[in-house]
């Protein structure tokens, strides 16, 4: 027996008045997805961001990867620091550090979150400022590590985790004077943002990007912040063995930190011009030699980010297209394949963040036809609401 996991960051939306009151999962055109619903064995709504904790990726992630974020969650920076290579030792808290875009009234006297990604800034534009960090910035204590595009890390020795941060993706547009970090600690982290202003402001990289019409990497914003994670081996709970496709190093890190292996496709960007179909034909690959195999595309959740309807449709369709229409024509190599598909949390494009409604979900096996939903969105309906960190359970147990 074989399992895929297939997930869609961000896939879940609300009804948009452009497309005549149908959210873009059921207005897309998606014939591969919904294959999978009316197949289904399985299906229905799943809650995969618990109250009381943040309404992020690493949340949802863990939750479906089987593990109740309620007793395992310790913040998304020290997942991201094990798929960077960064190991986290005692007394080590780790950030996540995106590189952004800020813009300022006249008087420079406020500033305003203009960009949670600095124009999607390429990883080696990125090195570079991260370089320029720390020999400008970096601390005995506080060291910056980079990561993919925006998304990089900052590492504090002996530092605080009991800090409210406020993720960028949230507050785009706003005046970032109510949105900083507070807590213990408050000082050294809103003091090396500040510092960041200086250094990266007229760096050469942001000049350059400045010339050609790009937004500025002209600041860093320090949020996601936690210890090094607690969790059982993947292998122990479930007995599959197993591998994460993904393009971002939260997912890659979380696949690590339990004991599966990352696989790199060449092309996998974590944006919209990812490689969707190399994703997965390199999940094909793997799952000849592992027996689970964890896939994430993140472009539509970047597309709802962005407030893009067209680019969200065009992400849906293509991870529909390239991604799971691959993965079904290849699934015949196989004697028999479980797939469990869903969306990892909603990112409406109305709030252009996340948001903790309950997502879809469909369970195919390849043995036996299900009678399951016309099709694969948001309009599945369920008696009942269950708690994604058991979905694992049902996927591996049938």
């Amino acid at each position: 027996m074989k399992f895929i996991v297939l997930i869609g960051d961000g896939m879940a939306d609300r009804p948009q008045e452009a497309l005549g009151g149908r959210p873009p999962l059921q207005a897309a055109f998606t014939p591969n997805m919904d294959r999978l619903a009316r197949e289904a064995t399985q299906f229905g709504l799943a809650r995969t961001l618990p109250d009381g904790l943040p309404t992020g990726s690493d949340v949802a992630n863990l939750s479906i990867m089987g593990y109740d974020p309620r007793r395992y969650y310790t913040g998304r920076a020290p997942l991201e620091a094990a798929s960077m290579g960064v190991s986290l030792r005692e007394g080590d808290v780790a950030f996540r550090c995106n590189l952004i875009t800020l813009s300022f009234n006249p008087q420079r006297t406020k500033a305003f979150l203009q960009d949670h990604s600095a124009g999607h800034i390429s990883s080696q534009e990125a090195r570079e400022l991260i370089e320029a960090l720390n020999a400008e910035v970096a601390t005995p204590e506080v060291r910056f590590y980079p990561g993919v595009s925006y998304r990089n890390l900052m590492v504090w020795h002996g530092g605080s985790a009991e800090l409210e941060c406020t993720p960028p993706h949230d507050i785009l547009g706003k005046d970032i004077t109510d949105y900083l970090p507070a807590g213990q600690g408050e000082e050294l982290l809103r003091a090396l943002m500040r510092r960041s202003v200086d250094v990266l402001e007229h760096h050469p990289v942001n000049k350059a990007r400045v010339r050609a019409g790009k937004r500025p990497a002209n600041s860093i914003w320090l949020w996601g912040q936690g210890r090094r994670p607690q969790l059982p081996p993947f292998q122990e709970l479930y007995g599959p063995t197993g591998a994460v496709v993904c393009a971002v190093d939260l997912l890659k890190g979380l696949g690590l930190q339990v004991g599966l292996r990352a696989v790199e496709v060449p092309g996998a960007t974590g944006y919209l011009d990812t490689n969707y179909q190399g994703k997965a034909e390199y999940a094909l690959r793997a799952l000849a030699e592992v027996d689970l195999v964890y896939l994430h595309v993140e472009a539509p959740d970047e597309a709802s980010h962005e407030g893009s309807l067209g680019s969200k449709l065009k992400a849906i369709e293509d991870f529909d297209a390239l991604t799971v229409g691959t993965l079904l024509r290849g699934l015949g190599e196989f004697q028999r394949v479980r797939v469990l598909l869903m969306p990892d949390h909603a990112t409406p494009l109305q709030v252009r963040t996340h948001t903790p409604e309950p997502v879809p979900f469909v369970i195919y096996d390849s043995a036996r036809k299900g009678q399951g939903p016309e099709g694969f969105s948001e309009a599945i309906s369920s008696p009942r609401v269950i708690e994604a960190h058991t979905l694992m359970g049902r996927l591996i147990r049938g």
